[in-house]
């Protein structure tokens, strides 16, 4: 890199904690705030006179816990009526507001009411990683590379790149934090030959796992998996929830509806959690926590880890299903590397033991600062430095959903599927549905479920110029192309004519999705039952449609005059347009009720047919 060339930095925008870093002089730099902390409260608050980010904010929560505004992570990109935002607010003391569908915060600020949007309070956060970096190095900084939770929606992603604009940032790329710290743990250990890495990623907000291949300096991610709504604030709740039973119990007294109670709550859980990794139980000592009440009480390990346990145990499937994925067995895992403040809990590192058959856990690199090290790496590669330790590393992603179209009957047709390395090109064949069609629409979906009303709509166009013919003659293909930002293009051909058109789908405001994108993949395996009879039902519908179209038209034409009567013909015909109507008016039939349909199709039509193919000389 040229002297005085501006530096590029990494971001790792956390749910409760944010983190900066820098590669320069050959390695990287973590960068201390202005209170020396390695890490920043990623908290924002407001008072009648100024705008507190960071340490100050988080400092006086309890003061002002109604205009202190935190784990805005967790609304990012996301809807208004999403349980998830709805389970969150009765947790937080701030006031989270319905606006068009989406949430917005409102606060008091200088005496007056203002609306901040989750990209704003994030890109707030961004700034203050942004002059803490800027106070470092000496000199401006625009050039940054942010992470995300490898499980976010491009709503979210496309939110995250929104808040890096407003703080001034131009967003080289956003990657993924377990593919930020897999890179963080391969150039600090220096990795030799081929290892598979499954990293282990449970922060404040947030929950990934990830299995890389990495060979020398080329960093390829196997599979991903995860919950965009797990970790260590989900723990803090329970915590909460207990401890303000305890004092109505002790005290006879209900602090649930007064918000700095409560806020105090969060700061002594907060505090709890973390002494309960190092020793056996915590002491929680807050005077006058209540009308005047001192609260004291005692917790023991054992409490906690039985108050989260489920939450705990949520933590494994992902693993499990990530391994799957990557079409690998457990002990093909060479290194398991922990990432994120919530893996220091004793019990998921036991947990995550077991599961992995008392495979050794790495905890030799930093589980806080481990994601911005490595966006920090990838900002000095994508800015061009050709540092030696660096030049060669070539980091190789997936796209973490299945991508398709829908086709007849609604059923969601995958052309490429979730854990697919980036960039890609994959290509499928389809027909039209009905006779003489000139037109198709094509409709672009990601997701795993069967059906596409579960999955997310990205996009559609239409394809017109298809030459008529009778149903299932016309061959057209799609293609789905993604390049190595995760944009997509979509073209459909068809193959005779050449006729086509094409839709380029980006991370935009468009891809907003009223399910969760970890929902999608869970979803799939708890109703894996469901999508199959779906399928069942489906195929069993198209049986029965291609049968009687077939009859339909095999009883037009001159052969089949001279070979039958009008009668034949004319039964046919009717029986043919009569499962068709029936069909048509009857979406929610039965397996059985379409089997049936068939049956008495088949019985009328048989003997008829076997004239024509006897003519035929079948």
């Amino acid at each position: 890199m040229a002297p005085g060339k501006a530096k590029a930095i990494g971001i790792d925008l956390g749910t409760t904690y944010s983190c900066v870093a820098v590669f320069q002089y050959g390695k990287v730099e973590i960068i201390a705030n202005d209170q020396g902390n390695r890490t920043t409260p990623s908290c924002v608050a407001f008072t009648d006179t100024e705008r507190l980010i960071g340490d100050a904010a988080k400092n006086q929560v309890a003061m002002n816990p109604k205009n202190t505004i935190f784990d805005v992570k967790r609304l990012i990109g996301r809807r208004f009526t999403d349980e998830s935002v709805q389970a969150d607010r009765k947790h937080w003391p701030f006031r989270v507001i319905d606006q068009e569908g989406k949430p917005k915060l409102e606060v008091e600020y200088k005496g007056e009411k203002k609306i901040l949007s989750p990209v704003e309070v994030s890109s707030m956060v961004l700034t203050k990683m942004k002059e803490t970096a800027e106070a470092y190095l000496g000199q401006e900084v625009t050039d940054a590379v942010i992470t995300v939770p490898a499980y976010f929606n491009d709503a979210q992603r496309q939110a995250t790149k929104d808040a890096g604009v407003i703080a001034g940032l131009n967003v080289l790329r956003i990657i993924n934090e377990p593919t930020a710290a897999a890179l963080a743990y391969g150039l600090d250990k220096r990795v030799q030959g081929e290892q598979r890495v499954l990293i282990f990623d449970l922060g404040g907000g947030t929950f990934d796992v990830s299995i890389l291949s990495i060979d020398d300096d080329i960093f390829e991610v196997m599979s991903t998996a995860g919950d965009t709504h797990l970790g260590g604030e989900d723990f803090n709740n329970r915590l909460v929830s207990y401890l303000s039973q305890e004092f109505k119990r002790k005290h006879k007294k209900d602090l649930t509806n007064n918000p700095q109670a409560i806020q105090r709550l969060h700061t002594v859980a907060e505090r709890a959690k973390r002494t309960l990794s190092a020793g056996p139980h915590a002491t929680i000592e807050e005077d006058s926590l209540f009308e005047g009440v001192d609260f004291y009480t005692r917790i023991t390990r054992a409490r906690f880890e039985d108050l989260c346990y489920d939450l705990f145990r949520k933590c494994l499937d992902p693993v499990e299903r990530a391994i799957t994925d990557a079409n690998i067995n457990k002990r093909d895992i060479d290194t398991v590397v922990l990432v994120g403040g919530s893996t220091r809990i004793p019990k998921v590192r036991r947990l995550l033991q077991e599961v992995l058959d008392g495979k050794d856990l790495n905890k030799s690199i930093n589980p806080d600062e481990a994601v911005a090290y490595g966006a920090a790496i990838q900002a000095a590669i994508l800015s061009g430095d050709r540092s030696a330790e660096i030049q060669d590393v070539v980091l190789v992603d997936v796209t973490p959903l299945s991508l398709g179209i829908e086709v007849e009957g609604f059923e969601m047709s995958t052309v490429i599927k979730r854990n697919t390395t980036i960039p890609t090109v994959a290509t499928g064949s389809y027909t039209t549905v009905s006779d003489n069609q000139t037109r198709l629409r094509v409709q672009v979906y990601e997701g795993e479920r069967a059906h596409t009303k579960y999955n997310n709509r990205l996009g559609e166009f239409m394809l017109t110029g298809i030459p008529p013919a009778p149903r299932g003659v016309a061959d057209i293909k799609v293609t789905f192309d993604i390049d190595a930002n995760g944009i997509m293009n979509v073209t459909a051909k068809e193959q005779s004519t050449g006729s086509s058109n094409n839709i380029m789908i980006t991370n935009n405001r468009d891809r907003l999705s009223k399910e969760e994108i970890e929902l999608m993949i869970s979803d799939a395996e708890e109703f894996r039952l469901q999508d199959d009879l779906h399928r069942k039902i489906n195929a069993s519908r198209n049986k029965l449609k291609d049968y009687a179209y077939s009859v339909k038209s095999a009883v037009t034409g001159t052969l089949a005059e001279r070979k039958l009567t009008a009668g034949d013909i004319e039964k046919v015909t009717k029986a043919a347009e009569k499962v068709l109507q029936w069909l048509d008016s009857n979406y929610k039939a039965t397996e059985g009720e379409i089997t049936q349909q068939l049956e008495e199709l088949q019985k009328t039509c048989s003997p008829i047919m076997i004239k024509i193919n006897v003519a035929r000389g079948r």
